[in-house]
């Protein structure tokens, strides 16, 4: 489908964004009601009670709603079809696909949020919009509870801060799957190695003569026993452990939290206020224990080399023999930690000496990916309007701006208006206030839109407008062509106000707005 989502989407969620002011979160919106007549008829309840009644009725009869709503229906079950049964739009290539969208703080224009834009923006009225987005929310905890990840969403990268908060909460989602997944995958791996281990395994300990000495699953300590490594991963450069000449091997290590942008922020504030170290001190204890697991007779100086090689002075012992591994003063010759570290009370010193060897997967998780899910969850059912209806408007229209400029001829006239339409955007997007000159925005989008649609009649209004100077300035060319093809037949072109009323004024609950009062010329 060669052309960008219709203006009038981009309008639709710009009303709703603004309308969605004065409404605290669309599930207030839904569960509201102008009839309070099931609490008085439960007069003799407690508040709690009869508030928990009347909530579960309403959101059964939501769903009841939702669920005879055939459109509505077709419409989830092809957000959520991972088959991509969706309108396939051209992206074209190059930079212009990963930057624009990120520089407003977007969405990737062939993702999941792109593609919900465009269906919530399709809606008439706001309560239908509201109920979709309830549904959608529904559908991602199921997707959570049968560890399936969200579809068009990448199933296993950091959340990118430079895309829209809710494509990042996305990210988190699939994060959390995918490392439960690798998770499950350790753990039977470990079983599966101390089940061969035999009976004794948890003692770790064995003589030298049933096992080979050249075993990898066994590392040789200073005691001439053989003892079994745990939570191993892979060789680690050719070290060698500097009192038992056994080879260093990098154990796995528990991953670190998925903060998105606002959690990174919450996290930064908190080490200033507190002078906190953060989860720092947290990873690290969790780092050594895994060393010493996958390391048998390992010393605090072995995991600095592995892990702070820059806090290790001196010559590693690679090449030598083993015999000079009996000679205690031959290790201090081939080098001596870092003056940082040898400081009485160094904290890295005193956590290695409360560490126990475990491996990563046995010990308790650093990030529970079960609260952190849950958490945003919640966060999207208790989402403000106004907020989930601004990263929307950001999404779609960055999509918008990255399909024209696919589709645009580098060296045209129109080209040279679309980049204005497009820095345009991209200055107002990266203000402050930018929701302020929302209106402003789809006029030229609207423009953009008229470029693809009407290239020829487009190209006699730039001709026109070169010869006037004084219109030169974007914003008036804007709204030049706007003038020009107002007269026409047109929808996307109409310059009446989107909806046949404006939204009524607030009143002191959420029961003001009523679908009724959001319907589309």
């Amino acid at each position: 489908m060669d052309t960008i989502p219709p203006a009038v989407i981009i309008k639709q969620l710009a009303t709703a964004m603004e309308s969605g002011k004065k409404v605290n979160s669309l599930k207030d919106l839904l569960t509201s009601s102008r009839d309070s007549s099931p609490v008085r008829e439960r007069g003799a309840l407690s508040f709690s009670a009869m508030k928990s009644l009347v909530l579960r009725e309403k959101e059964d009869k939501l769903t009841s709603e939702f669920c005879d709503d055939e459109e509505l229906l077709a419409l989830i079950q092809s957000l959520f079809d991972p088959e991509g049964h969706f309108p396939r739009r051209n992206y074209g290539s190059g930079s212009a696909i990963a930057s624009l969208p990120r520089e407003i703080h977007g969405a990737p224009p062939e993702g999941f949020v792109v593609r919900l834009s465009e269906i919530i923006g399709s809606f008439k009225t706001l309560r239908k919009m509201a109920l979709f987005w309830c549904q959608v929310v529904t559908e991602l905890r199921r997707l959570w509870s049968a560890e399936q990840p969200v579809p068009h969403v990448p199933l296993d990268e950091s959340p990118d801060l430079n895309s829209c908060l809710l494509h990042q909460q996305l990210q988190v989602i699939n994060c959390c799957i995918s490392r439960k997944r690798r998770r499950a995958v350790a753990s039977e791996t470990l079983y599966s190695i101390m089940k061969d281990a035999g009976p004794d395994a948890e003692e770790s300990t064995f003589s030298p003569g049933p096992v080979s000495s050249n075993s990898k699953l066994y590392a040789k300590v200073s005691s001439g026993d053989l003892v079994l490594r745990l939570g191993v991963d892979q060789p680690s450069d050719k070290l060698t452990m500097l009192e038992t000449g056994e080879p260093v091997y990098s154990p796995i290590t528990q991953e670190g939290p998925i903060l998105t942008e606002d959690l990174i922020k919450e996290a930064e504030e908190f080490v200033l206020r507190t002078g906190s170290c953060g989860a720092g001190c947290s990873q690290l204890l969790s780092d050594m224990q895994a060393f010493k697991a996958a390391n048998p007779g390992c010393i605090l100086e072995d995991f600095v080399r592995w892990h702070s090689p820059p806090d290790w002075s001196g010559n590693d012992p690679i090449n030598e023999t083993e015999d000079s591994y009996s000679f205690p003063d031959s290790a201090s010759k081939r080098g001596q930690l870092s003056s940082r570290m040898q400081k009485e009370g160094n904290l890295w010193r005193e956590l290695w000496e409360t560490s126990k060897p475990l491996p990563a997967v046995k010990q308790i998780p650093l990030f529970d990916e079960d609260l952190a899910v849950e958490g945003i969850l919640n966060f999207l059912e208790e989402i403000t309007p106004f907020e989930l209806f601004r990263q929307l408007f950001l999404s779609i229209l960055g999509s918008g701006f990255v399909i024209a400029e696919g589709m645009m001829s580098p060296n045209s006239n129109l080209a040279k208006l679309f980049f204005e339409c497009k820095d345009y955007v991209i200055a107002a997007c990266q203000g402050g206030s930018w929701s302020d000159n929302v209106d402003d925005l789809c006029q030229v989008y609207e423009t953009v839109e008229t470029i693809l649609v009407y290239p020829e009649d487009c190209l006699k209004v730039i001709n026109q407008s070169e010869e006037t100077p004084a219109i030169d300035e974007p914003k008036r060319r804007f709204k030049k062509l706007s003038l020009n093809f107002g007269g026409k037949d047109r929808q996307f072109l109409k310059k009446p106000a989107l909806f046949s009323r404006k939204p009524p004024k607030p009143t002191s609950t959420p029961s003001g707005l009523d679908e009724n009062d959001w319907t589309v010329v």
